[in-house]
């Protein structure tokens, strides 16, 4: 049997990539080790937070199944950064570890053209530097068009605690080794990361009373477009720090950590480090924050957020005990650190397609990303570019004006992994366009336009577009007069009276008011998301034009492809380090190759008059 496209792993990437394939009339086979365990949580029981939940977003404008499955399976639901602008907000859910994987699992065996087979992949199959399928653990081999490989940190993983090291992937699941050596054997640079977990405690055993409740938002939003508001249970966070005790603990015996004990090749993520490396880059501080979060309504155990280790499981002790409301806090599952293989992202095209070996995509972790958001919009990328491949259209890339997904994947193919990449706000230089409200408006019809998104939900989302464009309309032609009776309205909201008619949009560009207030001039209330957006756009107007602006500009460089023919050596008026890095990353466009360190604007420059005087081609 020929598959158009097997997926191989069923973490939050191979889940999106095999739906998408799925979804767009693809022939689709996922094979995952442990199907019970797909879309498994094993680190953080939670989903979105700031650029993630944007990015969870996009994956639902874009007919992705994140954000349906985390809406469904949430037990606490928070908007961050509320009070902070639109450029920042994002949902953040803690999802309930237990249902999640279950519903992902429900999802899988009802879709269409998907098959699902629990087994192992040994290797792929490759002949005459020719990709034909994959080869199982028992031999049996499997043909595909395209594969996609997600694997997570599974690749050649090793559990460390201490000085212990034990051959494994996370919670105890096998690793696998064929794939990461067959790679390397094919001329694929592999490098090591590491990542790692908290312990797991007690629930009875913690003391809540010395802890700073975390609630979640009273009306829940949802991540999906959808707009589905389930009724489930609600679980609130709870607040605490690390004392001066914990960090005399810790620098007392730091070298029993396996990092710092020297037992560790990867490179751990700089944005999620584990307490060890908190107590030692940040030396001035005595205290730091440690969250205590649920991880399931069926599960007696909560998650010590903040308190990733890899020291030894008395250590983890002693280091736990030392924390306000945790002095009695039972184990129930210690800390440990993983490392594992991945590849160098900048072996891949845009599409996720590796440059080696045609037809292998890669996404997830295996590309030197961590977090499941990152994951899943990769798996979703890769899923519908393979399709694409196998109906002989052309590529789907989101460029980075267009969403997170885009800036995600374009500074992993642009500038490589040397940590697990995780993404910022700070990363995106359009974050004013890439905002929570309006991933809709940005992603829909371009998931319309390539068969993912359904015709059911492209109405919905003509319909709110329609909306908007009536709202916006509406707010530009209706006026107040400055009567006495408008003007004390005005002070009411402590705003400045009027002294000429005034239409509501030029109100709206007032920093006091806000939608709402307008119902005092007889504003009907409309749909929630449509007055959001209507929002922002009229308030930030101006910084969304010139955003724009920018991105045009950029948008002629990304629309400049470089001749894969093209030989830099040659272009001798370029800087040596420019021609070095330019001829080992091999940008597919002028706007790729200006967003590489060390290659200069003159170098840019020098690019364009050899790419348009046609010595590239010959």
């Amino acid at each position: 049997m020929m598959y158009e496209g097997i997926i191989v792993g069923g973490g939050h990437a191979g889940i999106e990539a095999a739906l998408a394939m799925a979804r767009m009339q693809q022939h689709t086979l996922l094979i995952s080790g442990n199907l019970s365990k797909v879309a498994s949580l094993p680190c953080n029981p939670s989903i979105g937070g700031p650029a993630k939940g944007i990015v969870v977003r996009e994956i639902d404008a874009l007919g992705g199944q994140m954000a349906k499955s985390a809406d469904a399976t949430q037990i606490q639901m928070k908007m961050l950064n509320a009070s902070k602008g639109p450029a920042v907000r994002a949902l953040r859910a803690q999802i309930d570890k237990l249902k999640y994987p279950a519903f992902m699992l429900d999802v899988l065996k009802n879709q269409d053209n998907l098959t699902l087979l629990e087994t192992f992949v040994e290797s792929l199959w490759i002949e005459d530097d020719t990709l034909k399928g994959v080869i199982l653990s028992d031999g049996i081999k499997i043909a595909s068009k395209t594969v996609i490989i997600t694997t997570g940190t599974y690749l050649n993983s090793d559990i460390l605690l201490g000085k212990e090291k034990t051959k494994s992937g996370p919670i105890g699941e096998p690793t696998t080794f064929g794939i990461s050596k067959q790679l390397k054997n094919l001329g694929f640079e592999i490098i090591r990361l590491k990542t790692g977990t908290p312990p797991r405690i007690l629930k009875d055993s913690v003391d809540l009373s010395k802890m700073t409740i975390q609630p979640g938002d009273a009306i829940i939003k949802s991540f999906s477009h959808d707009n589905v508001i389930y009724d489930n249970p609600k679980e609130p966070c709870y607040l605490t720090r690390t004392t001066k005790e914990t960090k005399d603990i810790i620098l007392a015996d730091i070298t029993a950590s396996a990092m710092y004990g020297g037992h560790v090749e990867g490179v751990g993520p700089r944005y999620c480090p584990s307490i060890e490396d908190k107590i030692m880059k940040f030396s001035d501080k005595d205290e730091h924050q440690i969250f205590i979060e649920p991880e399931s309504m069926d599960l007696d155990e909560y998650y010590v957020q903040g308190l990733s280790t890899s020291f030894p499981k008395d250590m983890q002790e002693k280091i736990l005990h030392s924390i306000p409301g945790l002095e009695n806090a039972k184990i129930m599952r210690y800390a440990y650190a993983i490392e594992y293989d991945a590849i160098n992202p900048i072996q891949l095209k845009h599409t996720l397609e590796t440059k080696k070996l045609s037809n292998l995509f890669c996404a997830g972790q295996i590309n030197g990303t961590s977090g499941y958001e990152e994951a899943a919009g990769q798996g979703l990328m890769a899923g519908i570019n393979a399709a694409l491949k196998n109906q002989g259209k052309d590529p789907f890339v989101l460029e980075r004006h267009d969403a997170y997904i885009g800036v995600l994947i374009d500074d992993l193919v642009t500038k490589g992994a040397k940590e697990p990449y995780r993404l910022l706000t700070s990363l995106a230089e359009f974050r004013l366009l890439l905002r929570n409200d309006n991933a809709q408006s940005r992603l829909t019809q371009k998931g319309y336009d390539i068969g993912l998104v359904d015709k059911k939900t492209y109405q919905r989302y003509i319909k709110k577009q329609d909306q908007y464009q009536s709202l916006l309309t509406y707010l530009k032609e209706t006026v107040i007069l400055p009567t006495k009776e408008n003007n004390a309205l005005l002070q009411s909201i402590q705003s400045a009276p009027i002294y000429e008619s005034m239409s509501f949009e030029k109100l709206l560009k007032r920093p006091e008011i806000a939608i709402k207030n307008l119902t005092l001039f007889g504003y009907v209330k409309q749909d929630l998301d449509v007055e959001l957006e209507v929002e922002t756009f009229i308030k930030y107007d101006g910084y969304i034009q010139k955003s724009l602006r920018e991105a045009s500009k950029m948008a002629r460089l990304e629309h400049k492809k470089i001749p894969e023919s093209i030989t830099y050596d040659k272009i001798t008026n370029m800087s040596l380090e420019a021609r070095e890095k330019l001829s080992r990353i091999q940008p597919e466009t002028v706007g790729q190759a200006s967003r590489i360190s060390g290659v200069s604007p003159v170098d840019i420059s020098m690019l364009i008059i050899y790419i348009e005087s046609g010595q590239a081609n010959i």
